[in-house]
């Protein structure tokens, strides 16, 4: 208690700066300590510290005002409420635990073959989505999506994973089954994946079936699961999100410094010639690993 006592004792800059060296998390436990550490904790100094260097020139982007009363309130606005930039070509969030950059391709953003053509997709408005127009598919045989985003704008030394933001209107049909090709390339290296894009109870039971026996698998051999990888026995399907929307993982990627230049991600099938109609594409959204 003594030594507590101490530290209580010394200048309040002197514990913003030692708090800024820890995470967001522990700023906000470090508010329970003390009137001292809570107006510590609280101060711009040490949320400054929390978002990232270039945040100033981000929101200058934002397509209206981003208003806060402090860099704590700015933080948590960004971890809560996207923020559309660029003219609404993206939104820019922060993940909540970490302070790394988040980012939506939308759909507008997206090169979507046949996307500009009435027959076979219509751009229309959601009042669920984040962007003023997503893409629907009428009806198409050959179902091409590529999205792009250079690395210079994410979060270094942090691994990301991509997912593409989806759901299916009633009477989607021509999505179950053959799988489609999920692909990611960065700096000259492709991986790729396949997942079912409307996937019926008998497909998700295999996934999970999938999942279940490659997680035993790695842990009889002791090494960490690499499932969110590029395992070829692994099919994936839509999840859920909270806000009403699906999400399909294209895939993931280490970004060490940023300078590989752009991370390329795209969704295909085009060799069935099955018709396909129903999917609705909000975008494509990278965000760092949990």
């Amino acid at each position: 208690m003594e030594g507590a006592d101490l530290f209580c004792k010394m200048p309040e800059g002197c514990i913003s700066h030692t708090i800024s060296f820890n995470s967001p998390r522990d700023a906000c436990k470090s508010a329970l300590v003390s009137l001292i550490f809570r107006s510590a904790s609280n101060s711009d100094s040490v949320w400054e510290n929390f978002l990232p260097s270039d945040y100033k020139e981000i929101i200058s982007r934002s397509v209206s005002p981003v208003e806060f009363s402090s860099k704590k309130d700015l933080y948590f606005r960004l971890c809560r409420d996207p923020i559309l930039i660029d003219n609404g070509k993206m939104s820019f969030s922060l993940e909540r635990e970490t302070g790394k950059k988040c980012y939506m391709l939308a759909a507008r953003e997206l090169l979507i073959v046949w996307g500009d053509t009435p027959r076979y997709w219509r751009w229309i408005s959601l009042t669920k989505s984040r962007f003023p127009e997503v893409a629907e598919l009428l009806s198409v045989c050959w179902l091409e999506i590529h999205g792009k985003i250079n690395t210079r704008i994410l979060s270094p030394n942090t691994t990301y994973v991509a997912y593409i933001v989806l759901k299916f209107v009633e009477g989607a049909h021509g999505l179950h089954y053959p799988s489609t090709e999920l692909s990611i390339q960065i700096g000259g290296i492709v991986y790729k994946t396949s997942a079912y894009l409307l996937a019926n109870d008998s497909q998700r039971l295999q996934h999970q079936t999938r999942v279940d026996r490659f997680n035993t698998l790695c842990s009889m051999r002791t090494i960490r699961p690499r499932l969110n990888m590029w395992d070829p026995r692994v099919i994936r399907v839509p999840r859920d999100r909270n806000d009403g929307w699906m999400e399909i993982e294209l895939g993931e990627f280490f970004n060490d410094d940023g300078d590989q230049g752009e991370v390329e991600m795209s969704l295909m099938e085009v060799k069935s010639g099955n018709e396909k109609a129903g999917l609705i594409v909000q975008g494509i959204e990278l965000r760092p690993k949990e």
